[in-house]
């Protein structure tokens, strides 16, 4: 069984950063893809950033500049630097890992969510 554990939402003033952190646990071989989605209240769910275990990283345009993203590929993390926030960054953010290697095949997992406010 996997499981992902995300950490650091929270409620920041605009401007501020947050830094996401999202731990996957299990008996896991490898992970293709890891990466962040965010989900607004009345909005689909849409892709923030995500990273390959070759260290690739794709960002959406509304964070291209703002957010880094970043992996321990050892330690089956990925994280998630976020700067100069703004009020339309507000969301809960899902981690997910995607084509995730285990002693029964590949599978795609997601975290629970983590709420992030951006607001003064």
């Amino acid at each position: 069984q996997v499981q992902l554990v995300e950490s650091g939402g929270g409620l920041v003033q605009p401007g501020g950063s947050l830094r996401l952190s999202c731990a996957a646990s299990g008996r896991i071989f490898s992970i293709n893809v890891m990466g962040w989605y965010r989900q607004a209240p009345g909005k689909e769910r849409e892709l923030v950033a995500a990273i390959t275990d070759g260290g690739s990283t794709n960002y959406s345009s509304s964070v291209k500049g703002r957010f880094a993203i970043s992996r321990d590929n050892a330690k089956n993390t990925v994280y998630l630097q976020m700067n100069s926030l703004k009020p339309e960054d507000t969301a809960v953010y899902y981690c997910n890992a995607y084509r995730v290697l285990t002693t029964s095949g590949n599978y795609d997992y997601w975290g629970q969510g983590t709420q992030v406010t951006v607001s003064s």
